[in-house]
């Protein structure tokens, strides 16, 4: 889920809540919120764009893509996350005052609040805040079974495959079944985009367009998988979207929404903007979850050609977008097998862990050689006074490594 669905999410919770939301939040593709000249950034946040609107989403991501590939985040930068829990258990995009108890209005949302139960489960420690977490999110479910972004909002795709994801990380189930939703949203595969699954049905039609951001949540959400999957296993049936004359079942629609991103990705490499004014330009956060996806239900084969373009073309994303877009990326060599420290030359963990404070053991690291350095040089000088000779102190600025 891009930094753009992040905004979209906000606008929607909003026009639930009666809060306004200022123009800019009309987002280029591929762009993060620019960071507000009034508002100091935590010491503690991963990302150097304004919070408003993920704040609490790339701190998450960031996080849980440390410990999928084995870094030990800062205890600073887990400790902002957990601070941002509102005492009933829900998390909002982002709390500029974190000491201050969440009012009514505070637009708390099931996006945030489901990133971060992944991301504190993750990291560990921190069971009694995810217990909270997840109770809240269990009472935000709608008769449907799925979930909205807002509470009291209409269920959608995305959100319910991100509540799913972060249910089963937490050792978690839903008090109703959110699967025949997904099922009833997964267009039928004799139809256009067949395979694929619908944010929403049309509120006036009920047509459903199949959405391949929507699609690659929906997948994950139907084999009960969170943002980080390893591969999995490919179903007997193979690479095919198949209807049945019952009911779709979790593997049906799992399997159906792969071979949608399959096909989706198979001309180009990748998947295309939506957006309007986008004039075909890739799509790389989607390109990314559906690469996530397709490699969850196991079909990593027709994933290799997007997974290629990714490594070589998403770079230069990330490394504008920030954060979530380093773990997009981590995230989709993990579910592939491969190696996110030699990601078509650039090593994604170490520019993720640069976007935020150093990891615990390179901020180790870096204070055991700052002590051998100290101790090194009274050593010199020690020896120096005691032969009679006069040294020189030579202070030098050392950068502060970051390294996975």
């Amino acid at each position: 889920m891009t930094v753009l669905r992040r905004t979209a999410g906000v606008l929607a919770a909003t026009a639930v809540i009666g809060t306004a939301v200022p123009a800019t939040t009309a987002l280029a593709a591929g762009t993060s919120p620019s960071p507000s000249p009034s508002t100091a950034l935590p010491a503690g946040l991963y990302g150097s764009s304004d919070p408003q609107y993920d704040g609490v989403w790339r701190q998450s991501l960031a996080l849980l893509a440390q410990r999928t590939v084995g870094v030990t985040p800062a205890a600073k930068a887990v400790d902002w996350l957990a601070g941002q829990q509102c005492a009933n258990g829900s998390f909002a995009a982002f709390r500029a005052e974190p000491t201050a108890a969440c009012a009514a209005s505070t637009a708390v949302d099931t996006n945030s609040t489901a990133a971060a139960v992944q991301a504190l489960t993750a990291v560990g420690g921190h069971d009694d805040a995810t217990a909270k977490a997840v109770t809240w999110l269990k009472s935000q479910q709608n008769k449907d079974g799925g979930w909205g972004y807002a509470p009291g909002s209409p269920s959608d795709t995305n959100s319910t495959g991100v509540v799913v994801g972060a249910l089963a990380a937490a050792g978690a189930s839903a008090d109703r079944s959110p699967y025949d939703l997904l099922a009833k949203w997964s267009v039928p595969c004799d139809q256009d985009g067949g395979g694929g699954l619908a944010y929403q049905p049309d509120k006036k039609t009920a047509k459903l367009t199949a959405n391949a951001d929507a699609t690659a949540a929906g997948v994950l959400g139907a084999l009960g998988k969170g943002f980080a999957p390893a591969a999995g296993k490919a179903p007997a049936e193979g690479y095919v979207c198949a209807n049945s004359d019952k009911a779709l079942t979790r593997a049906d629609v799992a399997r159906n929404g792969a071979a949608y991103l399959g096909d989706a990705t198979s001309a180009k490499g990748y998947l295309v903007s939506a957006l309007p004014g986008a004039k075909s330009q890739p799509d790389y956060g989607n390109t990314a979850d559906a690469v996530v996806a397709m490699a969850a239900q196991g079909w990593t084969k027709p994933a290799r050609k997007p997974y290629a373009w990714l490594t070589a073309h998403a770079v230069p994303w990330a490394r504008q977008s920030g954060p979530a877009a380093y773990a997009e990326l981590v995230f989709a060599a993990h579910a592939m097998g491969g190696d996110p420290r030699d990601f078509g030359g650039t090593n994604l963990v170490t520019a993720l862990n640069a976007t935020g404070p150093a990891p615990r053991a390179a901020a180790a690291k870096h204070a055991e050689e700052e002590k051998k350095s100290g101790n090194s040089v009274w050593w010199i000088v020690g020896t120096g006074l005691v032969a009679g000779i006069g040294i020189g102190f030579l202070f030098s600025g050392r950068r502060k490594q970051r390294q996975p």
